[in-house]
């Protein structure tokens, strides 16, 4: 019998492991769409954190805060008076929950631009001019950017790559799930200051103070290392999206409502002056923009002066802003193209959009009383400080202590979504540890950065994740929990490797971090 040849034999192989990557993730997809629908799961959750805090309030555990320096205590949160204050606190916890406004007001000015055509006729002119083969790296490209813009790239780039993948005859959910890489897991992967660099910076010297009160660390002390992770994320976000999410996805039926479907008819006359109109109303919108920054006593500017600091006016009014520059321009086209008669259809358009936040909502609700008990148990930080004592008594060389700070900040993240949450409390405990290891702050803050970011796109309690849910429906209509894990867990796993030895790989070669920045202390 002739022997297979060499190239079959690797194809065969490719081909079974294939095959046992696709068997893992549609197990994964199926038993978390198994799980009760995510508003339910989140009133389960709400339960277990309930007993839980019961169970364990008792106990006195040796961990100190590390604000405080008191032992940490799991509240009880079945006590009378805890369930009362729940009660009291349940509208403003769900009113109050940081995404619901983000999302509600940034989708009133898409909604309208949307309706009025503005959105197709821009989606159509650009792919007019990018290969069906290019969207990937481009659509990536933007979730990146969309970092400088806070929170903002959850609710306009994430459903913009679904619209855009539809539109190029692609699975739209292969776009979700791009743009989702990007956007979350790739979060503190970017080309561009953010408000994110001071605002974790400031908790990083406050903890290297600790240990050395005269250490300073400048605010973009992790750029440099921040902007070359950016072409590790896109360069790896194609591959899977192009290699192994979309091949998976070609048999799963896009069974959406067709009305909610974006309609990519071709680009007319009154589409193309209404589009050449709107973007003239957004480019004399961000000149007015531009102008309003440029003085130095500009209220958009910090105390300081600084237009991306945490606390500059402009930082916290990016929302608004989208709601602004597509709200606007999307008038402007459906008046110009006639596809806007009168305000009424203004309003249809932001009635439409809030129509199919509805779920949205009810998910919120039980998301935000759920997270909010979680915090207030204390049970998060409680587990964050017994993995960062657990770390520092292992007494590891320097770079496997590094390494360890990431996977352990990566497990945290499983469980406490903030940022700078997380940061505020294990910073006090990691910078000051390494740096009596000699190892720098900068870098430190660097490993806690990569580790935040990768599985976000993995865990539910992440705020976002029942919006993603949502806008995967809007194509497919059995999109539940377990399909979004499912797509996202490639992504997540190669992340977390590559960026893992990028980081190791960046600290070897001695590359700069970023400005003012080391990684040996002192």
């Amino acid at each position: 019998m002739e022997e297979p040849k060499a190239e079959d034999k690797q194809r065969n192989d490719n081909d079974e492991r294939r095959s046992a990557i696709d068997r893992f993730l549609s197990g994964v997809e199926a038993v978390g769409n198994r799980l009760p629908d995510p508003a339910i799961l989140f009133l389960l959750l709400l339960l277990l954190t309930w007993v839980a805090s019961a169970i364990l309030s008792p106990i006195e555990f040796t961990e100190a805060h590390p604000r405080t320096g008191e032992p940490v205590r799991v509240e009880n949160q079945l006590t009378g008076t805890a369930l009362t204050e729940f009660m009291v606190r349940m509208v403003p916890t769900f009113t109050a929950f940081p995404p619901l406004g983000v999302v509600l007001v940034a989708l009133l000015g898409v909604g309208v631009a949307e309706k009025t055509g503005f959105i197709n006729a821009g989606l159509k002119l650009m792919l007019g001019v990018t290969s069906r083969s290019l969207l990937t790296p481009m659509l990536m490209l933007a979730a990146i950017a969309s970092h400088s813009a806070a929170d903002a790239g959850y609710v306009l780039v994430i459903p913009l790559g679904g619209v855009i993948f539809y539109a190029a005859g692609r699975h739209p959910l292969a776009g979700i799930s791009a743009a989702f890489a990007g956007v979350s897991g790739g979060f503190s992967a970017n080309f561009i200051p953010s408000g994110l660099d001071p605002l974790l910076q400031g908790f990083t010297q406050s903890a290297a103070q600790i240990f050395d009160p005269e250490r300073l660390v400048n605010p973009l002390s992790n750029l440099a290392f921040t902007a070359a992770s950016s072409m590790l994320v896109i360069a790896v976000g194609w591959y899977l999206t192009d290699r192994v999410i979309e091949p998976r996805l070609r048999a799963t039926a896009i069974d959406g409502d067709p009305e909610a479907m974006p309609k990519m008819e071709a680009l007319t006359a009154a589409d193309r002056r209404g589009f050449q109109a709107g973007m003239g109303a957004a480019a004399a919108g961000l000149g007015l923009l531009v102008l309003a920054m440029l003085p130095a006593g500009s209220p958009l500017r910090a105390e300081d002066g600084s237009l991306t600091s945490f606390g500059a006016p402009l930082m916290h009014m990016l929302v608004p802003l989208i709601f602004l520059l597509f709200i606007v321009p999307g008038v402007v086209h459906g008046y110009v193209a006639g596809t806007v008669r009168t305000h009424r259809d203004i309003v249809a358009g932001m009635t439409a959009a809030m129509g199919t936040m509805s779920y949205y909502l009810v998910m919120v609700f039980f998301a935000a009383q759920f997270i909010a008990a979680f915090n207030d148990s204390n049970i998060g930080l409680l587990i964050a400080l017994k993995g960062a004592n657990f770390l520092r008594d292992l007494n590891l060389f320097p770079q496997v202590t590094v390494v360890g700070i990431l996977l352990l900040t990566a497990v945290i993240n499983l469980f406490v979504g903030s940022a700078s949450a997380k940061w505020a409390l294990l910073s006090s405990i990691f910078v000051p540890m390494l740096m009596d290891l000699g190892i720098a702050p900068e870098l430190t803050q660097a490993a806690y950065r990569v580790g935040d970011s990768v599985t976000n796109i993995v865990t539910p309690l992440m705020p976002y994740f029942p919006l993603v849910v949502v806008f995967g429906q809007r194509y497919v209509k059995s999109t539940g929990i377990g399909t979004i894990v499912s797509l996202m867990l490639p992504y997540s796993a190669v992340l977390l490797v590559t960026w893992t030895l990028f980081l190791v790989f960046y600290w070897l070669v001695g590359l700069p971090l970023g400005v003012q920045s080391a990684y040996v202390y002192p």
